[in-house]
This record gives C-alpha cells, structure tokens and sequence, in this order.
C-alpha cells in the first residue's frame, strides 16, 4: 500500500484526505515513480478549490516531483527500473508516495543532483 492525498470535494485544506491505495500498475508508455519529494505549489491551492477543474472525484493533487522508478510499462525504452528521475506538468497525484505518468514526462537526474 501506498499513502495518496486526495479530496472528493474541493474546498480548502480541510478536505485533503490520506487514504492508502494499492499503487497502480503503469500501462504502455507509462513509469511508476517511488517519489523521494513533490512540488507544493500554488496552483494545487486553485485546483484543490474548483478554480480549475479537475477531471473526476476524487482526485489527487500535484504534477510534479522526483524519486525512483519502480516499474515501467510497455515500449518504455528511455528510463529503467532503479533510474532517479524528476517530473513536471504530469497528470494530477504527484501528492502521493507512488505516482503513474507517461514516461514523456520524466527526465533521468545527473549524479550530481542529490
């Protein structure tokens, strides 16, 4: 299991919940990222409230951060299993442990980034 912040109605911060989740499986193209650190940023206070929608309740938050690849799905050629990685403007839930997003959307990190 995984801890994932999620809000089935927006609001403020009171509606923020933990839950855990079985992190998901990535389908063709796409990585799951162990995530080390996420973005806080303004905009997730403008999604969180309903100022820009959001595809479905409940939802996650966030589109950004970095960790480790655990887990790659089809035609995935660019990245690994065990590659650091960072990622912006993915789909929403980088507000999570475990996130899935198309690999187009992650960069490896040097060894000099730690």
């Amino acid at each position: 299991m995984a801890k994932y912040i999620q809000f089935a109605r927006t609001g403020g911060p009171d509606v923020l919940e933990l839950v855990d989740r079985e992190p998901a499986e990535p389908g063709d193209g796409e990585v799951r990222i162990s995530n080390r650190a996420i973005g806080l940023n303004f905009i997730d206070i403008y999604v969180g409230t309903g100022l820009y929608p959001v595809p479905g309740l409940p939802s996650g938050l966030g589109t950004e951060g970095a960790g480790v690849v655990d887990a790659v799905g089809n035609g995935v050629v660019d990245v690994q299993v065990g590659d650091r990685v960072a990622y912006a403007q993915g789909p929403l839930g980088a507000y999570a442990e475990s996130h899935v997003l198309p690999a187009e959307k992650v960069v490896r990190l040097p060894e000099s980034v730690d």
